[in-house]
């Protein structure tokens, strides 16, 4: 499913990052009582009441910017309104209507999204009654809340799942494998795109941040039918640029949501970089599969491929299961690996274990290593079985769930993976304890 997106949007210093934080349930912006604090966007996944949305936190908006940075941060907020599914227009309770309210309002009735707007911090019955204020914006009733102290909030929710549309599956026919094309800017993927394709299907251009969006092309590949998808370069968290260039990357978040498996490209002259991490985290995080593919290969003197995996599975330990590949997009070099490489990974994701099998490598592990305990009250395994493939999950029916520890966690799923394979795809494990639904 694609997930919906809900864009926080007004002026400076209104309790936008403090909204966000209260609905993602945990300190993800970066919260100080100073005009101009979020200059970049913020993305946090939220849920409420069964349905989950990407909610954005943007910049103050400034409609008449005095410098670059106010410029930049205003078309980064026009973006974030065009790619929204809905939109939070926040104001201050205590400052009451400003000429700046005013100027937004009038841009925002021209917007043909979901409008709600909410009166913050509003902290108490008394300020309360000054919300009514907000009728002269004309987007309707006016709904007050105390971002900072939860007050409100919870109706705040329940408007935006009313608003956002129905989830829709993202392309339903398991024979087609979708593959995203994802990386940081200028590492190559336009480039690699059209390795790919054999044919100029993308802009290719050494100008970062040349693909705006999504480019989806459908392809053959000895028989299996396959959809690429080339997005956008992140950008590195904080590096300012224009607002079209910025918000490019939920476009690419979004791409990875719809993909069954992720091309991850890095720059083989820059290994590995923060950015490149987070990235991993991500597609890690989505539950994807995944293929590293070391791009500009030609410009590498050394070609120790063995130093370099070693080093690049040190910054990538969280995942071991990857493949690496390199490459050289521009001469076409090792290029005719990739395809083959990412179908083995599809053929991984699509496996499926008889529940016998699963159950006695469990029981295994379970003899050969013990299990975790709490006082006197230790874990037990009562049953496993594979619930679904495209990410492979598995449901581990336990006495106490609370008694799982990551670690073993980690054991059971590399023991899973040494039994079974999955390579280059992440696995789901689900425990459950023994009577729960």
């Amino acid at each position: 499913m694609s997930k919906a997106i809900v864009a926080i949007v007004g002026r400076q210093n209104v309790g936008k990052s403090t909204l966000l934080n209260r609905i993602a349930g945990k300190r993800l912006a970066i919260v100080e009582d100073l005009p101009g604090t979020t200059r970049d966007r913020i993305l946090a996944n939220a849920s409420w009441q069964e349905s989950e949305f990407t909610i954005i936190d943007t910049g103050g908006l400034e409609l008449k910017p005095q410098s670059t940075i106010a410029q930049a941060v205003k078309e980064q907020v026009e973006t974030a309104i065009n790619e929204s599914d809905a939109i939070i227009f926040l104001v201050d309770t205590r400052d009451g209507v400003t000429p700046l309210d005013l100027e937004i309002a009038d841009m925002l009735r021209q917007v043909s999204k979901p409008i709600i707007l909410v009166a913050n911090k509003t902290d108490n019955a008394k300020i309360e009654t000054h919300a009514v204020e907000f009728y002269e914006l004309g987007l309707g009733e006016p709904l007050a809340i105390s971002a900072y102290h939860g007050r409100g909030t919870a109706e705040l929710m329940d408007r935006v799942v009313f608003l956002l549309p129905t989830p829709t599956p993202v392309e339903a026919r398991p024979e087609i494998m979708k593959v995203a094309i994802v990386g940081r800017q200028n590492v190559g993927k336009s480039t690699l795109l059209n390795a790919l394709l054999g044919e100029e299907r993308a802009i290719v251009d050494d100008i970062p941040g040349t693909t705006r969006d999504s480019i989806n092309t459908l392809l053959d590949f000895d028989g299996q039918s396959v959809l690429l998808i080339d997005t956008a370069g992140i950008r590195r968290r904080g590096r300012l640029g224009v607002g079209v260039e910025r918000y490019s990357v939920i476009r690419a978040l979004r791409s990875c949501e719809q993909a069954d498996i992720v091309l991850l490209v890095l720059d083989a002259t820059e290994l590995v970089t923060a950015q490149d991490m987070h990235i991993a985290g991500y597609i890690q995080q989505a539950v994807k599969g995944i293929v590293l593919v070391v791009n500009k290969w030609d410009l590498v003197l050394n070609k120790n491929t063995i130093e370099y995996n070693r080093y690049i599975r040190k910054q990538l330990k969280f995942m071991p299961y990857a493949p690496i590949l390199y490459i050289s997009a521009k001469f076409g070099q090792e290029v005719s690996k990739i395809m083959p490489q990412a179908i083995q990974v599809y053929q991984e994701r699509l496996k499926r274990l008889p529940t016998t099998m699963v159950n006695s490598v469990v029981q295994q592990a379970v003899s050969a290593h013990t299990l975790p305990r709490i006082g006197s009250k230790q874990l037990k395994i009562l049953y496993v079985t594979q619930a679904e493939v495209n990410p492979p999950t598995f449901v581990f029916f336990v006495n106490d769930a609370k008694l799982l520890h990551f670690s073993y966690q980690r054991y059971l799923e590399n023991k899973l993976r040494q039994s079974f394979g999955f390579a280059g795809t992440p696995l789901r494990l689900v425990f459950k304890t023994r009577g729960e639904s």
